[in-house]
């Protein structure tokens, strides 16, 4: 392992013992809700803010859009990706595994047609796939027992792969316009 993993897995296991031993300190503390809000004015670029990150969404401009950020379904998958990826890492290194590189990929089927109320198929993905790729010298049947452990563990993996809860709620208020032509 090079000095440079070294360093970074050892920063990464002392910080994640802490965590630990604080969330076993307090379970319930550990019950959050996170509120992510996007906005939407003149064209179709929604502004996406959570706490002090924010950031943008499009479409381009054969939908309608300016293109000034990737898509929403870019950020979903890219999502996954990100947490599917730090969270297999996250435990590799727990597990004193040497993990080079985690590489994967989300590869989603889409019939678009139903986005625009087109055809019989729903406008959900039809199929997903995860695509895990490590490069380690460790024992592959090792390595597959902590992804397979952090796959079960990933809250975004598993609210792609499992049926939850999902509520709607709208809210409609009355612009200025409005109530002045009333």
């Amino acid at each position: 392992m090079s000095l440079d993993h070294h360093a970074h897995d050892d920063r990464i296991r002392a910080s994640q013992s802490g965590v630990i031993a604080r969330m076993k300190a307090d379970p319930a503390a550990c019950q959050r809700t996170y509120a992510t809000i996007g906005t939407i004015r003149a064209g179709l670029a929604c502004n996406i803010q959570q706490g002090r990150f924010s950031a943008t969404t499009d479409l381009g401009p054969a939908m309608g859009g300016d293109a000034s950020g990737p898509s929403p379904g870019f950020y979903a998958r890219s999502a996954i990706v990100g947490c599917v990826g730090i969270g297999i890492k996250m435990l590799a290194v727990r597990e004193r595994l040497v993990f080079e590189t985690v590489t994967v990929t989300v590869e989603t089927d889409f019939d678009d047609t139903a986005l625009m109320g087109l055809g019989s198929n729903p406008a959900g993905p039809r199929h997903t796939r995860v695509i895990v790729n490590i490069q380690s010298k460790d024992d592959p049947e090792r390595i597959a027992d902590v992804v397979n452990r952090a796959l079960e563990r990933d809250p975004w993996f598993l609210a792609l792969r499992d049926a939850h809860a999902v509520d709607s709620r709208l809210t409609v208020r009355a612009t200025a316009e409005a109530v002045d032509a009333t």
